[in-house]
């Protein structure tokens, strides 16, 4: 077999490869349920990863009320809701009496020219729609400042 041969047949399976993450993030994205969450925002910028927001988001906590505690996510009524799981992935805490948020952010990447919607007006939310995997962390989709 020839350099160019070899050279095409690497070619090929770094583009299945490509194409297998792809279609499986499609597949997840029809298939796992969606919800809005609001958000907010941790840090709008490096320069090593690019243009991105990292946000906290809000969950609603479905039983338990500890002021940390481990997690599995759910999308209940259009709401992100936390059921109390001592198995859980995902740890919640406090913020404040009636904001619960999880422990680790997630992070939304921009493009380019795109408009930075960390910087809002007062009185503007930042809300992202997520999709909700049975293990792992939410995967933002889309954002919207309301």
């Amino acid at each position: 077999m020839t350099s160019a041969y070899r050279g095409l047949a690497i070619l090929g399976l770094q583009c299945a490869l490509v194409l297998s993450v792809a279609g499986k993030y499609a597949w997840d994205r029809d298939r796992l349920p969606r919800v809005w969450a609001n958000a907010t925002p941790v840090d709008p910028d490096l320069p090593i990863r690019g243009r991105y927001v990292t946000m906290q988001l809000r969950v609603e906590p479905g039983d338990r009320r500890d002021d940390t505690l481990m997690v599995r996510l759910s999308a209940e009524n259009g709401k992100l809701v936390a059921h109390s799981d001592p198995k859980g992935t995902h740890m919640i805490w406090r913020r404040s009496p009636d904001v619960w948020v999880l422990t680790e952010p997630v992070a939304y990447f921009l493009p380019e020219h795109a408009p930075d919607p960390s910087r809002r007006q007062p009185g503007q939310e930042l809300w992202v729609e997520v999709s909700v995997p049975p293990n792992g962390p939410p995967r933002p989709i889309r954002l919207m400042v309301k």
